[in-house]
């Protein structure tokens, strides 16, 4: 789920992914074809009609308008800041400008074979097959690869969609081991009006790995799927004559049947990532922007603030709302590489990455993610338990920060590719992060 399913009107956005659906039967532009500068998009004072973008009128998240889009999210919706303080950022270190330009050049030509594939492909090539709009690389904590592509400039930001999902669950287990949050409480006892909820008799750590036995489809192409009645009920726009649903995020999880049963597996749904920023936001009588922004972006030196959707009501989409610099993403995963410790300081204990790098229940990840193989997932986070130990922060179109303590190395990727599923993006993705990790660590 992405930073504006949940918030966007659900005919608006059916409409998209019934596009892009389309598209994906199709032939799709390219990379360099669907650049926004080549397409035009919002150019001009005003821009020609056919190369607006607007809210409600046009489907703003259907490709290729979303290559525009994805840097620019506030335009459309309500938002809500993470602020960075007013404090000097802490600039990330480089090597000298030609040994940055030498290692992009041989990183550019790391060749790797994508999954299911004999044939090999290099990193350059990879990452326009994947659509990306920003690339940062650290390895032991200098910044050896940055590019810049599609909408996002060098002092841009960029919708990080479900990667938020890994914010708010580096929040939650930052509570729990520090003893703010007991996670073997019960969601009923923490949020009292979670009434009758599916969610009452969950623990807080089944939210927190979603293990929840909920009922709750994310099925894009089943116009009767759960995901529309959300969407409905979180829409910042004045809802429509006659709606009698419920009304913001909150107001939907009290209504959540149950499916199945507490702890059994593991099902990615995106409102247990809501449920839990409303557990922490209880307990700390705190939102999770501003947990957000105290725990996290005031103190990793960050260069920008972020900003977050939220529904009607001012509640900020947990789930999938975070919009972010890419450098400022790359703080946050080296912060977790180095174990809670930037710039000289502790922001939390080493507990916390202990804890999510040694991932969850795997007999309960099961097989729906065959592109990850045998991983798991715990506090929100990826974890894959390859050779390397890698873990990941993973969102919707290609937005990733994946860490790999082996190799020291910290990735950032930011991305528009056209179809809303990973799976489709992993094959070439994930065999270039291993190619370019063992070439760092031979260097």
């Amino acid at each position: 789920m992405n930073s504006v399913t949940a918030t966007i009107g659900a005919a608006a956005l059916l409409a998209a992914i019934v596009s892009l659906s389309a598209q994906a039967q199709s032939v799709v532009l390219s990379a360099q074809e669907s650049d926004p500068s080549v397409m035009g998009w919002m150019q001009g004072f005003p821009p020609p009609p056919d190369k607006l973008i607007t809210q409600p009128d046009s489907v703003y998240f259907g490709f290729p308008q979303l290559r525009w889009s994805v840097c620019h999210l506030r335009e459309f919706l309500p938002t809500e800041e993470i602020s960075r303080g007013l404090g000097a950022s802490v600039p990330l270190a480089y090597p000298s400008p030609w040994e940055f330009a030498d290692l992009r050049q041989q990183i550019d030509a790391v060749t790797f074979v994508p999954q299911n594939s004999d044939e090999e492909m290099t990193w350059k090539e990879s990452l326009y097959a994947n659509y990306t709009d920003g690339m940062l690389i650290l390895h032991k904590g200098v910044v050896v690869y940055e590019r810049y592509f599609g909408c996002l400039e060098e002092d841009g930001k960029h919708a990080i969609m479900s990667m938020t999902k890994s914010v708010t669950g580096l929040l939650a287990e930052i509570m729990v081991v520090e003893g703010t949050l007991d996670d073997t409480a019960l969601v009923r006892d923490i949020i009292p009006e979670i009434g009758e909820s599916a969610f009452a008799s969950a623990t807080v750590r089944q939210v927190m790995d979603m293990t929840t036995g909920v009922k709750y489809s994310e099925d894009y192409s089943d116009p009767n799927a759960d995901i529309w009645l959300y969407s409905a009920a979180a829409s910042p726009l004045p809802k429509p004559e006659g709606y009698d649903g419920p009304d913001g995020y909150w107001e939907y999880l009290q209504q959540v049947e149950p499916e199945g049963s507490h702890g059994d597996a593991f099902h990615y749904k995106t409102i247990n990532s809501d449920m839990l920023g409303w557990i922490i936001s209880r307990v700390l009588g705190k939102s999770v922007t501003q947990l957000a922004s105290e725990r996290l972006w005031r103190r990793i030196g960050a260069e920008q603030d972020a900003y977050q959707t939220v529904d009607g009501k001012g509640v900020p989409f947990a789930g999938g709302g975070i919009t972010a610099g890419l450098r400022d993403l790359a703080r946050l995963g080296q912060l977790m590489l180095n174990e809670g410790k930037l710039n000289g300081e502790r922001l939390f204990p080493a507990e916390v990455v202990a804890n999510i790098r040694a991932g969850g229940d795997r007999s309960k990840f099961g097989a729906a993610f065959p592109t990850i193989g045998a991983g798991s997932y715990t506090s929100q986070w990826w974890v894959l338990h390859n050779e390397h130990g890698a873990f990941a922060a993973r969102g919707v179109h290609g937005q990733t920060i994946y860490v790999d303590p082996t190799a020291e190395m910290v990735l950032v990727r930011l991305a528009s590719f056209p179809r809303a599923q990973n799976g489709f993006i992993d094959p070439t993705s994930l065999p270039a992060y291993q190619a370019v990790a063992e070439f760092l660590m031979e260097r």
